[in-house]
C-alpha cells in the first residue's frame, strides 16, 4: 500500500480489542473501510484478532497497549502513524468488569479497576486528544456503561463508578477539544449478549435481569453497538460532541 492510499483512509485505534465488544468494534470499523489498530494488553490476543479481521494485514495493525501506561499510548500513536500515516479516531474500550459485592471490594481491587477503566481512558483522551487538536481533526469515542447511569444491574460498584466518571470526562474533553474540530462522545451500553457477560453473571441471575429489569426482554446486540461507535468515529459525526448514546433496552430512559 502506498503512502497516498494510506493517508486517504480513516484510521482508528481501539483499546481492549482482542475480544468481546472491542473486537466487534474493530470488525465494524474495518467493515466500514477504516484501517484499524487493534491494541490490547494481551499482545497475542490482539495479533490473533488482527489475523481474523484481515488475513492480508493490509488494513490492520496489532499492538500491545497497557492502558495503565501513558507511554504505551504514546508509543501506539507513533507506531500507528508510522504504519498508516495518521490516526483519525480513538475508541477507549479497555476495561475491567468485576462483579464483586460492594462490601467485599478490597483496596487493591478498587485501585486496579479505577486505574484501568478511568485512568486508562483519561490517558487515551489526553495523548490522542492533543494529537488530534494539533492536526485540527479527530474523533474520540469512550465506552461508558448503563452502570454509570443507574448504579449497575450486575456489575461491581467500582466498575459502575468508573463508568459514571467516564461520562463526565467525555464532556470535559469534548469542551476542551471542540474548537479544534475534535469530537468526544460516549456510548453507554446495557447488558450485552457477549460470552464475557454470560461468564460474569450466573445464568439464573442473567435470566432474572432479562425478564424483570430489561423492558424489551432481551440482551443487547454487540454488533449494533459497534456500528454506533463506527458512526461516531467517522467524518460525518462533526455536529455531535459531549453526548452519551444509550443502548440499554429501556432500562434507563431520560
Amino acid at each position: 500500500m502506498n503512502q497516498t492510499t494510506q493517508d486517504s483512509k480513516q484510521v482508528a485505534l481501539v483499546t481492549g480489542a482482542a475480544q468481546g465488544l472491542g473486537k466487534a468494534i474493530a470488525q465494524s470499523l474495518f467493515n466500514a473501510g477504516f484501517a484499524v489498530v487493534i491494541t490490547d494488553a494481551n499482545e497475542a490476543g490482539a495479533a490473533e484478532t488482527a489475523r481474523e479481521i484481515d488475513a492480508t494485514a493490509e488494513r490492520v495493525l496489532a499492538l500491545k497497549l497497557d492502558v495503565l501506561l501513558k507511554t504505551d499510548f504514546e508509543a501506539a500513536l507513533h507506531a500507528s502513524i508510522e504504519r498508516f500515516g495518521k490516526v483519525s479516531a480513538l475508541v477507549n474500550n479497555a476495561a475491567m468488569t468485576p462483579t464483586t459485592p460492594v462490601m467485599e471490594i478490597s483496596p487493591e481491587e478498587f485501585d486496579k479497576v479505577v486505574s484501568v477503566n478511568l485512568r486508562g481512558t483519561f490517558f487515551g483522551c489526553q495523548v490522542f486528544g492533543q494529537y488530534f487538536a494539533d492536526n485540527g481533526y479527530g474523533r474520540i469515542v469512550n465506552m461508558a456503561s448503563l452502570a454509570g447511569q443507574n448504579g449497575g444491574t450486575a456489575s461491581g460498584a467500582h466498575y459502575a463508578s468508573t463508568k459514571g466518571a467516564i461520562l463526565t470526562m467525555t464532556k470535559i474533553f469534548a469542551r476542551q477539544l471542540a474548537e479544534s474540530k475534535v469530537t468526544v462522545n460516549a456510548v453507554a451500553p446495557g447488558p450485552m449478549d457477549l460470552p464475557s457477560v454470560r461468564e460474569l453473571v450466573p445464568a439464573e441471575r442473567l435470566e432474572q435481569i432479562i425478564n424483570d429489569m430489561i423492558p424489551v426482554k432481551e440482551l443487547g446486540n454487540a454488533d449494533f453497538v459497534a456500528d454506533m461507535v463506527t458512526k461516531l468515529a467517522g467524518p460525518d459525526a462533526s455536529f455531535v460532541t459531549g453526548a452519551a448514546w444509550d443502548v440499554n433496552g429501556g432500562i434507563f430512559m431520560r
